[in-house]
């Protein structure tokens, strides 16, 4: 490979715009109509099983589904149904599946049991004849094509995207429903710090160990970013909320030690700059991921969202830049952005 821009990876992580805009065109209606079963089931919560880049975008359900539609959602332990074989009760549950191939055994077995028990059950995946889709009473495509790439980019942006619709239609919210039509045109707009991530990458060409922080909406932001850079450069990356960081971890800053930041504009910005200005005054070396000038100017290497959506909606555009960070690092480091060592596209786990 020659350049970075034969990859799958640059290829998929530039289809993301077109893959929203699918999402938007194709799947409403199904997600219209699983979001008025949830209304007259009288739903009281929702279990989301999922593993990996999956997991992530149920992290940010937990934070979407709670602000806008009053439930609680709890993130499943699949080994309580594959190993111990003692499944939990589920009623008046909603169940989700999340994942791109719909393949892994542990969590079809979340979704199998919550469909015996007569949960209400849904599938948030790539493949619509796979062995998830086919224990859900709801399938929402993810619209992305084959993803090529072991590290998913446009599944991950899909999957936030049919749960951020989700959550705009079960509120019946017109403002929501407006914001995810200037999803598509944001993200591309955010692509357009491309180059920009490829001049940063080179610096961090030996960097062995970061923190990664997000807070609220960007929590899973967190978890995403860090996990790209874990795959794709071998980088000992660790996710975290600010405040469990301030409860501990803090102790691992010194003078240089790297801390990306995710901070959209919206009720956690205030904090966040709190955060960075604190990072300072300990000599981290802070990158900051912001649609805001003012918290840019206060890291030590900045990353900006070139286009701004309401916090709620945010980790669709939010993740770009880690995404492309990870990408070019990997490159600068002479690895195949395409096939990290010892992964494979497909993981079953029981």
């Amino acid at each position: 490979m020659s350049t970075i821009t034969e990859s799958h990876l640059y290829q998929e992580i530039h289809e993301q715009p077109a893959v929203l805009e699918s999402m938007l065109r194709q799947e409403a209606s199904i997600i219209r109509q699983l979001a008025g079963e949830i209304l007259k089931r009288e739903i009281n919560y929702v279990l989301i099983a999922a593993r990996g880049t999956s997991d992530n975008a149920g992290r940010y359900a937990n934070y979407l589904f709670g602000a806008y539609n009053g439930l609680p959602v709890a993130l499943a332990t699949p080994s309580l149904y594959t190993i111990y074989q003692r499944p939990p009760r589920l009623k008046n549950a909603l169940v989700i599946g999340i994942s791109q191939s719909g393949k892994s055994p542990d969590i079809v077995s979340v979704v199998e049991d919550a469909k015996r028990q007569g949960a209400l059950t849904a599938a948030i995946t790539n493949f619509g004849d796979s062995d998830l889709a086919r224990q859900a009473n709801f399938v929402v495509g993810l619209n992305a094509g084959v993803e090529r790439s072991v590290a998913a980019s446009k599944t991950y942006t899909s999957e936030l995207m049919a749960i951020a619709m989700l959550g705009a239609h079960l509120a019946s919210n017109g403002e929501m429903l407006k914001a995810l039509e200037r999803a598509p045109d944001a993200l591309a707009q955010v692509l357009s710090v491309a180059p920009e991530v490829a001049t940063v990458a080179e610096r961090y060409r030996y960097m062995t160990s970061c923190v990664v922080i997000g807070r609220g909406f960007n929590y899973a932001t967190a978890f995403e970013l860090a996990l790209k850079l874990k795959e794709l450069t071998y980088t000992i990356a660790e996710p975290y909320s600010s405040a469990d960081f301030l409860h501990g971890p803090l102790a691992l800053i010194e003078n240089g030690f790297p801390v990306i930041v995710v901070t959209p504009t919206g009720a956690m910005l205030a904090e966040l700059r709190e955060f960075i200005r604190l990072l300072r005054q300990r000599e981290a070396e802070s990158i900051v991921i912001s649609d805001d000038a003012e918290t840019l100017a206060l890291g030590r290497i900045a990353l900006p969202l070139k286009a701004s959506l309401p916090e709620w909606l945010s980790p669709v555009t939010a993740i770009v830049p880690g995404q492309l960070l990870a990408m070019y690092l990997a490159h600068a480091r002479d690895y195949d952005p395409d096939h990290p060592r010892g992964l494979r596209k497909v993981t079953e786990t029981r």
